[in-house]
């Protein structure tokens, strides 16, 4: 099993498959009961902001051929003035949910469980939704830079599920408590909820900021998976010009929720 894979893009339908195939994700899949799709869908503006639908079908539909599992779609929406329900409907998940008999959830008012580590700075406790500990969850990231995490990957992606009404500012940013210490959050928020298998759209990327701006140019053309979150993040950050190391939280994450020096395979 390699831990990371760089699959040119063709389209979603041929690459993500191919992708997920080449670091094993089949035969894990296999094994699972409940599979947890977390895409980035942090507000109702298209792609490359936000994760593409056909994306998250065919990830559906890569785990659908391999298990016999429940699959879910869960997000947490960010925007101060939409719902979760609204972004799911204005980015076309309520058709796709409809069409493949997906269950959609909405992780801002889902049930929590309370979840603790006393090492940590910023979330000792942690208010999570219970779906999440059960399940085998896919973060389903998109590639961009960030203007307060430097990038937006498969690490940074599980702050959706932060429920606002701990996590958010009153009117405000549902997840607003996170950006006073942005990377520290980020990490320990993902070692409370650490992704069991990541995959990043880079078929396109944002080149400066995760809310819009300019698109890569050209577009970065790639999928990358791997069941390290860590590894595929490294991986991103390449993709975008960084070095891993330049960004806080991976760094944290390094040596502890996985490895970012480890070698990806780049396909032909």
């Amino acid at each position: 099993m390699i831990p990371v894979r760089v699959e040119p893009f063709r389209s979603f339908e041929v690459s993500v498959p191919a992708a997920l195939e080449a670091v094993g994700a089949a035969a894990v899949l296999a094994r699972q009961e409940l599979v947890v799709i977390k895409p980035n869908l942090v507000t109702a503006s298209p792609p490359p902001v936000t994760l593409p639908v056909e994306a998250a079908a065919a990830l559906v539909e890569f785990v659908r051929r391999n298990s016999r599992a429940r699959v879910v779609i869960a997000e947490g929406c960010g925007d101060a003035g939409l719902s979760t329900p609204e972004v799911f409907e204005a980015l076309g998940y309520r058709g796709l949910a409809q069409e493949l008999g997906v269950e959609l959830v909405d992780l801002n008012t889902a049930p929590t469980v309370r979840l603790e580590n006393p090492s940590f700075r910023v979330f000792r406790e942690a208010w999570v939704p219970e779906v999440l500990t059960r399940a085998f969850v896919i973060s389903a990231a998109v590639l961009k830079r960030h203007s307060l995490a430097e990038v937006t990957l498969s690490l940074k992606n599980m702050m959706g599920a932060a429920p606002p009404g701990r996590y958010g500012n009153p009117g405000g940013w549902k997840k607003g408590r996170f950006h006073a210490r942005m990377h520290a959050a980020v990490f320990e928020w993902a070692s409370h909820l650490t992704p069991d298998l990541a995959l990043v759209d880079a078929s396109v990327g944002l080149a400066e900021f995760h809310l819009g701006g300019p698109p890569c140019d050209p577009p970065v053309g790639k999928i990358v998976a791997g069941f390290d979150p860590v590894a595929v993040d490294a991986a991103g950050c390449r993709l975008l010009g960084l070095h891993w190391s330049r960004v806080g939280h991976i760094r944290l994450a390094h040596g502890v929720l996985g490895r970012a020096d480890r070698e990806e395979e780049v396909a032909p």
